[in-house]
């Protein structure tokens, strides 16, 4: 066993979705295309997430009912191997972790389904009315920053070493923070991000070789 604590992104990472990209395709495709530009642009590192993750949400509104179709989607379009790969890091006593500037209440069913603890799931809280309209969102989270999830991680104290794992350069900041920083390929290579990588993997069979063999 290579690492002792294992850090992941979930959008493009244990699954194949952007979740805020997809509740922005509920509002039409105009609004659609505008956030998976902006979502791009941010996650190649062209421009920082704080600047876009507040307008994106002003113009989305989300919903409650959303959030929880948003919730069943990411367990659609979860990770070939993701299941069994972090069953055997588990089961390795690995910690895990989950980090992501997505929207929490939509990934925790994705987090059950994985076996990672809820308490270990690190997203953007989002709220509701009474009658489940939407309410605003976490603006304070440190998710919502280009270095937030390095700033977070840092503070972790997780048991070294440590890989972070990611798609995005949101992730890639992580990489001064933990051991050693693996990019996911699998749905969407980001050659700036590749390029900072430590290593590179395309599926979770290449990630449990890398963590376990």
């Amino acid at each position: 066993m290579r690492f002792a604590s294992v850090v992941l992104d979930v959008d493009s990472t244990l699954s194949d979705v952007e979740g805020i990209d997809w509740l922005a395709a509920q509002r039409g495709r105009e609004v659609e295309l505008w956030s998976a530009e902006l979502t791009a642009r941010a996650m190649a590192g062209d421009i920082p997430i704080d600047a876009v993750y507040g307008e994106r949400m002003n113009v989305i509104r989300p919903t409650l009912s959303e959030i929880q179709d948003l919730g069943r989607v990411y367990l659609d379009r979860m990770a070939a191997g993701a299941r069994e790969t972090l069953h055997e890091f588990r089961k390795a006593g690995m910690d895990l972790v989950m980090v992501s500037g997505g929207l929490r209440q939509a990934i925790l069913p994705l987090a059950a389904e994985l076996g990672v603890a809820e308490h270990k799931v690190h997203a953007v809280p989002v709220f509701f009315a009474a009658n489940g309209a939407y309410a605003g969102f976490d603006n304070a989270s440190p998710f919502t920053r280009q270095t937030g999830k390095r700033e977070e991680v840092a503070k972790m104290r997780l048991r070294a070493p440590v890989l972070a794992v990611g798609d995005g350069m949101t992730d890639a900041e992580m990489k001064s923070v933990v051991d050693s920083f693996a990019a996911f390929t699998g749905f969407q290579r980001r050659e700036p991000v590749v390029e900072l990588a430590n290593h590179v993997v395309k599926d979770f069979n290449e990630l449990h070789a890398l963590v376990l063999e």
